[in-house]
């Protein structure tokens, strides 16, 4: 018999971190908050992945790998699609920065081929998977275009992601009132309990979903889509 009481509960654990994010990110404003956000789901993320990849059985090595593809296509077919028609129905007419979502698509396309294509084309192994140089190598890779993304986006060419026009930085109608900094204080004090549930019930969540993908008779990848929809289904009900 599969239990559901721990998938519920991670579910409530995730939604409550991406809220206490959502809190500080506004709080910090943009392009910070996004960072907030950011951290906070990839802890979450990696947490589930970790847990499933430790107690998991065989081929469970390739859910971080179909994990990662899941949340490419979940983000810019579903979350991203799904912000726009009902920004466009709410709002009739929304406003983009190119610069910033050319700079941000770049950097993810650049690390999804890294990542999720090279090792298809590598000859050193038998089958799609690096040497542990190679390995090594993306990863350190990987993290060092990340940091030069983070420093362009907060540093260099922070205007990129902010408002083109002083009125919509300060239109209440584009952005609510900032939280209080008790209300911030709170919420950053509950997002690190949040964060800390949601990692120790990762342990416990693996076997649910597993059963629960037995259960059903469905392929192991769909533990991977599992994974991504629990992590990025409350942010993106923030989004929209």
């Amino acid at each position: 018999m599969v239990h559901y009481s721990d998938g519920r509960n991670s579910y409530w654990g995730v939604l409550s971190a991406v809220h206490h994010a959502e809190v500080i990110a506004h709080k910090t404003g943009e392009p910070y908050g996004t960072l907030v956000l950011s951290i906070s789901v990839t802890i979450i993320k990696v947490s589930l992945i970790i847990s499933m990849m430790l107690t998991g059985p065989e081929g469970s090595e390739f859910i971080a790998r179909d994990a990662v593809f899941a949340t490419v296509m979940i983000v810019i077919n579903g979350v991203i699609g799904l912000c726009i028609f009902l920004g466009g129905l709410t709002h009739h007419e929304m406003s983009f920065r190119n610069e910033g979502t050319n700079s941000a698509l770049a950097v993810l396309t650049a690390l999804a081929t890294f990542i999720l294509v090279m090792p298809t084309v590598t000859v050193s192994t038998l089958g799609p998977d690096f040497t542990r140089s190679q390995l090594a190598f993306a990863g350190i890779a990987s993290f060092a275009l990340y940091i030069a993304f983070l420093f362009f986006q907060t540093v260099t060419h922070r205007d990129y992601y902010l408002p083109k026009t002083k009125e919509k930085k300060t239109d209440k109608n584009v952005h609510a009132l900032k939280p209080s900094n008790l209300k911030t204080g709170v919420s950053a004090v509950l997002l690190i309990l949040s964060l800390i549930t949601v990692v120790g019930l990762a342990e416990l969540l693996s076997p649910t979903i597993e059963k629960a993908v037995d259960a059903a008779g469905a392929p192991k990848t769909i533990v991977s889509i599992a994974i991504a929809l629990l992590v990025l289904m409350p942010r993106g009900i923030c989004c929209c």
